[in-house]
């Protein structure tokens, strides 16, 4: 860890002059510039007064951070294809996060496998066919364009309600997939 680079990143976005900092520490400003440009070190007693004069602590200072996957490719998808239904869940490991994506596509007459009733909710946008969301005793159709959205409290499942294939994404929070 660059120590210097980093006290000077966090001074600059407090908006403090090395003198400024230097005297809500009772430093020099050539102390804090040679700080920062990494000549000499702090004690652990003089590096705590500098994160406190910059709204921080030791524990943060030094907490690593952890570089957030952002976009997913198609390789890294995870892909299960059984009885007409293609199932591709898009973001692996998707069970840890608050929801869970998936692309489905249904072959005529296919439909997922009945859910039973579950915290959470459920959405879906339709890409192309016609659907029917099958909601406790219920069946709502739901066409290319559209979108659906439901608590997950009553037995639940989708089939393809078209001719040819249906393809829609299917979001459910929190996973339960």
């Amino acid at each position: 860890m660059n120590l210097g680079k980093k006290i000077k990143q966090m001074r600059n976005q407090k908006g403090l002059t090395q003198e400024e900092l230097a005297d809500r520490c009772e430093l020099t400003k050539g102390y804090i510039s040679q700080l920062e440009n990494n000549l000499n070190s702090p004690s652990i007693a003089t590096l705590t007064d500098i994160l406190s004069a910059l709204g921080s602590n030791l524990a943060e200072f030094f907490q690593e951070e952890v570089e957030e996957k952002i976009v997913f490719s198609k390789n890294e998808f995870i892909e299960k294809d059984a009885d007409g239904v293609l199932q591709n869940w898009l973001i692996p490991n998707a069970q840890k996060n608050m929801m869970e994506p998936i692309h489905v596509v249904l072959d005529e007459g296919a439909s997922t496998a009945g859910d039973i009733p579950h915290e959470g909710e459920e959405f879906g946008y339709v890409l192309d066919g016609k659907i029917a969301i099958v909601l406790g005793n219920k069946h709502y159709v739901c066409k290319k364009g559209e979108a659906f959205y439901y608590t997950a409290s009553k037995p639940h499942s989708i089939y393809n309600k078209g001719k040819g294939k249906a393809k829609f994404l299917w979001i459910s929070t929190p996973p339960n997939f």
